[in-house]
């Protein structure tokens, strides 16, 4: 009998084994996800770390994304940037995830502080001449790098092009004149929009509102909840308190379809056409 048990007992380990190679029960990621996509194990791990304690992820040139910056003064002050990037796109929806190459987000520097993350060609800079850097982040949040360099473009806030410094391999910024831009007149107050948001109904509901190039718009927003409103390609923001009214104001000086939404619960509240 205890000879049988014991016959048993190992027979029970070796089928425990086996399972745990090839069980769904012990895989190291979901199912249909490769190694790779799981792991994040391209391009080589650095030990040198950037300003924010990041590390670097080497990738050969020829791999490598790369980013050049263009900056424009917001009509209500601060700058608008735009970035421009090859061999990259924005993967907000895995940030936390693996390292795979040309994929992640970027992350604005203002004279060498972190301050926002990018997860789109848009973002703003409040007023001032100061430097800023835009660094290109893999999904794991280390920094892609070429030759030892972070990818990154850095202008200066009046429109000068910075050189970058030796040994870069990003290439340099470019900072052009800002384009003139089409403004209201001082007295015209434009438009004003008044939007109501109760659980997951807005009043009045979602449609277009219908601009022209350089109208002022302004949104007077009353939520039942705290949230944050989102103004998409102008990358405007206003805190929302329960059951007080917020006023954002902006001037349309970029045209397309824009969506203005709730960050936390998700609302769509209206869209803008800008013409």
């Amino acid at each position: 009998m205890r000879t049988t048990a014991r016959l048993l007992a190992v027979v029970a380990a070796a089928a425990l084994v086996l399972t745990g190679c090839g069980g769904r029960a012990t895989t190291h990621h979901k199912p249909g996800t490769s190694h790779q996509e799981a792991t994040g194990d391209s391009g080589t791990l650095l030990a040198a770390r950037d300003e924010s304690g990041h590390r670097l992820r080497e990738l050969p040139a020829a791999d490598a994304p790369t980013v050049k910056a263009e900056i424009r003064p917001d009509s209500e002050g601060g700058w608008n940037v735009h970035l421009t990037v090859e061999r990259f796109q924005f993967t907000p929806e895995s940030t936390g995830g693996a390292a795979l190459p040309g994929r992640g987000h970027a992350r604005l520097l203002v004279d060498g502080r972190e301050t926002t993350r990018l997860y789109g060609p848009w973002g703003y800079v409040p007023p001032g001449a100061h430097t800023l850097t835009v660094r290109l982040h893999a999904d794991d949040h280390t920094v892609w790098a070429v030759a030892g360099a972070p990818v990154q473009a850095t202008v200066r806030l009046d429109a000068t092009p910075v050189t970058p410094s030796t040994g870069s391999s990003a290439p340099s910024a470019s900072a052009p004149s800002a384009p003139a831009t089409s403004s209201p007149r001082p007295t015209d107050p434009g438009r004003t929009v008044t939007l109501i948001i109760s659980g997951t109904t807005v009043e009045p509901p979602p449609s277009r509102i219908e601009l022209k190039k350089g109208e002022r718009l302004t949104l007077r927003v009353t939520g039942d909840r705290a949230d944050t409103l989102h103004v998409h390609g102008y990358d405007r923001e206003l805190p929302l308190s329960p059951g007080v009214p917020a006023t954002l104001t902006l001037t349309a000086d970029r045209t397309g379809l824009f969506e203005v939404e709730t960050h936390e619960s998700g609302l769509v509240l209206t869209q803008l056409v800008v013409r």
